[in-house]
């Protein structure tokens, strides 16, 4: 059973920063091998991909979130993170890791695994 725990989600004002950070468990290979994603979701909106990491460490962002945040990934210890700067309160929503077992920039494909979600919310 493949598992992902977010964490790191608060609240901030505008300009703000959060990291947050995404512990994986149970896979039956290494993470690395998989698109490690992180998408959000706020009241009323479809959830929507903000940024992705491929097995080749090619990563990828939504425009809204470009040159703000940034993917990354700790393979020793099967966490991703994901390093939100200049935080605006669009930014606000659940956000969410996940695993897929494949991507291309921003199009995903394949079996796929959800982490419960982490909250951030930015105010004005």
């Amino acid at each position: 059973q493949v598992q992902l725990v977010e964490s790191g989600g608060g609240s901030v004002e505008t300009g703000g920063s959060l990291r947050l950070s995404c512990e994986a468990s149970g896979y039956l290979s290494s993470p690395s091998t998989y698109c490690l994603s992180w998408f959000r979701q706020a009241p009323g909106k479809e959830r929507e991909g903000v940024a992705a990491i491929d097995s080749d460490g090619s990563t990828s962002y939504a425009d809204s979130v470009k040159g703000r945040f940034t993917i990354s990934q700790d393979n020793a210890n099967n966490t991703l993170f994901l390093q939100m700067n200049s935080l605006a309160p669009e930014d606000t929503a659940m956000y969410y890791c996940a695993a897929f077992e494949g991507c291309t920039g921003l199009l995903w494909f394949g079996r796929n695994y959800w982490g419960q979600g982490t909250q951030v919310t930015v105010s004005s």
